[in-house]
């Protein structure tokens, strides 16, 4: 008789340091559809999670609901940010709170440029993240900065949803799909400035399909089946396993 392997660990949100942000049997519908079926894990600060799957697993819904978005609907479960309790607010009271989510599609507002995106979402004055900071980080907006944000290119739009996120300070910093449709080098780029807003103390999730490159960045990865965790635990651990790879990411 095959026993099917168990790779979950830490599903008891046992950790011995205190969490920054804490999700508690988390449940997330789209309709009548039960995507996210009682999930909870927690994030420390600094870290870089992966949250990782095959299409259909639930992470983007996962982000989504962190983020409070009207859909999908969370039907039970906490959500707290630095002793916050998201699961209380609405979206915009959840993202002046600290969570910073930049979508798939990006979202960059049609008729402003560069420079106005970034103004639009920074608060006044910025504590950690001035414009002139971002460019810093991001050259090619600084280079960019009075062209129309829509017709920057791929990379540069999520250049630019990144750095729009950071200009509202946020503490948690949302990522979903972020190397969608980009060249190499430009995916190579971006990872190089995740690794120094890292540096910097952000706490950031990570949802992406280039499962090995979120991998390589991440701190620590949980992996969802069909709505539920099934592993959390170190990211090495998951590089290194290739059963666990085969099961759940195919790879």
């Amino acid at each position: 008789m095959n026993v099917k392997p168990d790779f979950s660990k830490n599903r008891n949100m046992a950790e011995t340091a205190p969490a920054f942000l804490s999700v508690w049997d988390m449940h997330a519908y789209y309709g009548e559809s039960y995507i996210v079926q009682g999930i909870s894990f927690n994030v420390h600060e600094g870290e870089i999670l992966a949250l990782l799957g095959r299409n259909g697993a639930g992470k983007t819904t996962t982000l989504r609901s962190i983020a409070r978005m009207d859909s999908p609907q969370v039907k039970r479960g906490e959500i707290w940010l630095d002793h916050q309790p998201l699961h209380s607010m609405k979206s915009y009271e959840a993202a002046m709170s600290g969570l910073g989510l930049v979508p798939e599609d990006r979202c960059i507002i049609p008729g402003l440029t560069v420079e106005e995106n970034l103004q639009l979402a920074q608060i006044a004055p910025p504590i950690g993240w001035s414009i002139e900071r971002l460019y810093d980080l991001f050259p090619r907006l600084g280079e960019r900065r009075k062209q129309e944000g829509v017709t920057l290119s791929g990379g540069e739009q999520q250049m630019l949803s990144i750095a729009r996120a950071l200009a509202r300070d946020v503490k948690v910093l949302l990522l979903d799909e972020p190397y969608e449709g980009l060249a190499p080098v430009i995916v190579d780029e971006i990872e190089k400035t995740l690794r120094l807003i890292k540096e910097q103390g952000m706490t950031t999730i990570l949802v992406e399909q280039n499962a090995v490159r979120a991998l390589q960045l991440a701190d620590r990865a949980i992996i969802l089946d069909t709505g539920s965790i099934v592993f959390d635990g170190s990211a090495e651990e998951v590089l290194e396993n290739d059963s666990l790879r085969a099961e759940y990411l195919a790879i």
